[in-house]
């Protein structure tokens, strides 16, 4: 029987439909609790490619929620957990794990060719950058979140609904808004969300259903079993989708340190475009704490300090108190 029969023999779907699924290219920025549950979902449903986007590795306090992932991965790039995962589950479709931090120098050769992208990051900055790239480049995107008991997905099709700004004009400043490590996340919540988005994906792919929810803010609480549907307006004066000012695209990012969602934890950006040769810095870093080599990275331990180093010259450092620390260990260490 047809892997896909179930999927093929539903109405919404059909067999032109399961043939545009499988045929398409798609990316997943952000490879936590909800982009875990969205890759698996489109993995089994046999979309055709389907590219990993994500920045962080697998820490212990992850597998509470994040579905992908077991205790061997800990200490992995999430990019190439997940990825091993997807090909064990469907080795009939192409994975591409990419391990590197979406941002405006990198998002065009990331995103350009793909016909869906899908959200799964943890912060306003990166959900605006996604939203004046898919405008710019009319490519669909999905928006989702999930904090606390609470969860929020919507479908945007540039040019026809709502974009972001929109919805948000201006990104909410720093700390406003609350971060996982806070206010907990309950793990049901991904999964809900993560299937709303994912339906909304096939709603978008195979063209076969009316987009009646499109372009409307999905808001939900688990704990308190409330569903509510938010109509976004299109508005007139939005910089973006009717002023076609993508501010987030043309901002600098070199050498930009961001703290994650996760205590203690900061990435830098290096000042300049590099390649880091890993064997090299392994052998330097050897002599001085514990080093892991795991593919395109090297891990790095020095008493409570950890240092997550990618061969893009980016580094997570963990056990830091501030920016500062993080810098001056990545100086230290790396050496810019």
């Amino acid at each position: 029987m047809n892997r896909y029969s179930r999927q093929i023999i539903l109405k919404e779907i059909g067999t032109i439909g399961q043939e545009r699924i499988g045929s398409s290219r798609i990316a997943v920025v952000g490879l936590g609790a909800t982009g875990g549950i969205i890759a698996e979902l489109l993995a089994r449903a046999g979309a055709g490619h389907l590219r990993l986007i994500d920045r962080d590795t697998v820490e212990f306090s992850n597998l509470q929620r994040q579905i992908l992932y077991d205790e061997t991965d800990v200490g992995m790039a999430k990019t190439d957990a997940a990825a091993n995962r997807l090909q064990r589950i469907n080795n009939g479709i192409e994975v591409e794990p990419v391990a590197k931090d979406l941002h405006p120098d990198n998002i065009e050769p990331l995103l350009k060719d793909c016909d869906l992208i899908m959200d799964g990051t943890d912060n306003i900055q990166t959900r605006f950058l996604i939203n004046d790239f898919a405008v710019k480049h009319a490519i669909p995107w999905i928006y989702s979140g999930a904090i606390g008991t609470s969860g929020m997905e919507m479908a945007i099709i540039p040019g026809k609904t709502p974009c972001i700004r929109c919805l948000m004009p201006v990104a909410p400043p720093a700390g406003a808004l609350p971060a996982c490590d806070i206010a907990g996340v309950l793990n049901t919540v991904p999964a809900i969300v993560g299937s709303l988005a994912t339906t909304d994906a096939f709603k978008i792919l195979t063209e076969t259903q009316p987009r009646t929810n499109f372009g409307q803010l999905t808001v939900f609480d688990a704990w308190e079993n409330s569903f509510d549907h938010v109509i976004v307006s299109r508005r007139e004066d939005c910089t973006c989708c009717e002023g076609h000012q993508f501010e987030y695209l043309s901002a600098r990012i070199r050498g930009l340190a961001t703290r994650l969602c996760g205590r203690g934890s900061i990435q830098i950006n290096p000042m300049r475009p590099m390649e880091i040769g890993l064997e090299e810095l392994a052998r330097r870093l050897h002599d001085l704490g514990e080093v892991r080599c795991i593919r395109h990275m090297i891990r790095f331990k020095n008493g409570s300090k950890e240092l997550s180093i990618f061969n893009d010259g980016r580094a997570i450092i963990r056990g830091v108190k501030d920016e500062a620390e993080a810098r001056a260990l990545y100086s230290r260490y790396i050496g810019e």
